[in-house]
């Protein structure tokens, strides 16, 4: 059973810190690109960082110079580094993962996405 398990969301003050990690499990050949989207109340999923398996990294406008993704290969982990948060990064935050699965002996891409967890910035 293959499954991304987020971790670390929870209530900040405007202007801290946090960390979410999410961990890729099960028969997995290899990962190739691996992200973040979060998803307000009333809007779409948006993009906030993805990472691809050598490194490079992509944020949106609104995340950049705040928020850093970094991933451990070995681990099959992603993690996003979130400072100076303010209250519009209130959101639900996912992971997304492309990865290469082996399946009745053929190797097959699939993309998954973690259950979700809540980033919430308030005073």
């Amino acid at each position: 059973q293959v499954q991304l398990v987020e971790s670390g969301g929870g209530l900040v003050q405007p202007g801290g810190s946090m960390r979410l990690s999410c961990a890729a499990s099960g028969s997995i050949v290899k990962i190739n690109v691996m992200g973040w989207y979060r998803q307000a109340p009333g809007t779409q999923r948006e993009l906030v960082a993805a990472i691809t398996s050598g490194g490079s990294t992509n944020y949106a406008d609104s995340v950049k110079g705040r928020f850093t993704i970094s991933r451990d290969n070995a681990k099959n982990t992603v993690y996003l580094q979130m400072n100076s948060l303010k209250p519009e990064d209130t959101a639900v935050y996912y992971c997304d993962a492309d990865l290469v699965l082996l399946r009745v002996g053929v190797e097959s891409g699939y993309h998954y996405w973690g259950q979700g967890t809540q980033v919430t910035v308030s005073s």
